[in-house]
């Protein structure tokens, strides 16, 4: 190689290396400007810690599907210990993802993780008012279920509109429909303490598994859902009314039948419900109320079968929200009723259920809840190896919540 060859070769390796060092410079100058993803990332959560024992009047009665320490042998208990990730990856796509680390594994073990939100958002226009949500979510039927339990006043949902989704959540995929004014509101009813569902659209379709979250399919048939839901202003007052429905087949896994129970030969079971809401949020006096009725498995001793039979039930919540300097109180009662299967529960247990409950939610800053609830109970719970079980009873239940 000439001198003249080596020359050039210096001069091309000195442009690459200006040019590279140029490029670097205005890089960092324009970083401070430029957003990355991970930017609009939060982390947050909150816990609650539960004592159901205060003037126990009956530690048969139980509830398995709210509140697994009501009753015998139960103490102090951690009822949700989350911390919830979440953020804008960019323009039309938001992830959610929320671990809970108050988990029963078993019956004789507490406090394991486990998954209870998983999904993506996918925006279609530039407002992201038609969205598209995929992986384990919540499934979209009734308000109560839509609700954060970090907002919730009484401490465990309604039998008769929980009995649909245990853990209200499935795998999927659902469509969601919100008008960019209605998107707002709803953040403002959450953001403002009014205890609002959350942002589930004014619309909702999708297809779901349809053995609840954490399980695998059983079948080949997916549950169909559909839920409408018009929140508007009425002078100083917003109220909020809906309707929802879902249908699908539902699989009772082996582990949930007692030796000796009859069922279908293939365990696949109707499965279907409608529910209408209304809501009237407390500004400062506030009613929800919710009502189902449907078709879905359910244990029936006179045969010693898992049948079919319809179900019916709903609940009423009346509060009101006053504002104590910078504290907020508010006191609430609630009526409840169901009649029917709860498929998730052992044989399809068969129940029968009427509640009262009166209390109240103090909040001592955003950071700090604590709520009295006092509950006269009325249960019927039977399943094939228990027979004519009718338990009632009156409890103080009490509940601190940290939330950060």
């Amino acid at each position: 190689m000439t001198r003249f060859s080596y020359l050039i070769l210096l001069s091309i390796l000195f442009s690459f290396q200006a040019f590279s060092q140029t490029d670097t410079v205005k890089s960092t100058k324009q970083s401070p400007t430029t957003k990355k993803w991970y930017d609009s990332f939060s982390i947050r959560g909150y816990a609650q810690l539960r004592y159901n024992r205060l003037f126990e009047t009956n530690p048969n009665l139980n509830c398995e599907q709210c509140d697994r320490s009501w009753g015998d042998n139960g103490g102090f208990f951690l009822r949700r210990t989350r911390i919830i990730f979440s953020g804008q990856i960019n323009k039309n796509i938001y992830f959610y993802i929320q671990p809970d680390f108050a988990s029963s594994a078993s019956t004789d073990r507490l406090h394991f993780g486990q998954l209870r939100d998983a999904y993506f958002d996918v925006g279609i226009d530039q407002d992201n008012e038609f969205r598209i949500r995929i992986g384990q979510s919540k499934v979209p039927y009734g308000f109560e279920n839509m609700q954060s339990s970090q907002n919730r006043l009484p401490l465990d949902r309604n039998d008769a509109l929980n009995s649909a989704v245990s853990n209200e959540r499935d795998i999927g995929a659902f469509f969601y429909w919100a008008p960019k004014e209605k998107r707002q509101l709803y953040a403002s009813l959450i953001n403002d303490g009014l205890k609002g569902s959350g942002d589930y659209g004014v619309f909702a379709f999708g297809a779901y598994n349809g053995q609840t979250a954490n399980n695998p399919e059983l079948n080949n048939q997916l549950h169909i859902v559909s839920r409408f839901t018009y929140p508007f202003e009425v002078k100083n007052q917003i109220i909020e009314m809906g309707v929802q429905a879902y249908t699908g087949k539902y699989v009772i896994p082996k582990a949930n039948l007692s030796p000796g129970v009859k069922t279908n030969a293939d365990l696949n079971y109707l499965d279907q419900r409608v529910a209408g809401t209304f809501v009237l949020y407390p500004k400062p006096f506030g009613i929800q109320a919710e009502y189902t009725l449907g078709k879905g498995p359910e244990f029936n001793k006179a045969t010693d079968a898992i049948e079919v039979t319809p179900l019916k039930g709903g609940y009423v919540t009346l509060s009101y929200l006053a504002k104590l300097n910078k504290q907020i109180l508010i006191p609430f009662i609630r009526y409840q009723y169901y009649e029917g299967g709860k498929k998730h529960e052992k044989d399809a247990r068969s129940y029968n259920v009427d509640d009262f409950e009166i209390g109240a939610e103090w909040q001592m800053n955003k950071n700090f809840e604590l709520v009295l609830n006092y509950t006269s109970s009325e249960r019927r719970f039977e399943d094939f190896v228990k027979r004519n079980n009718f338990q009632t009873g009156r409890l103080l239940r009490i509940q601190a919540q940290v939330n950060f």
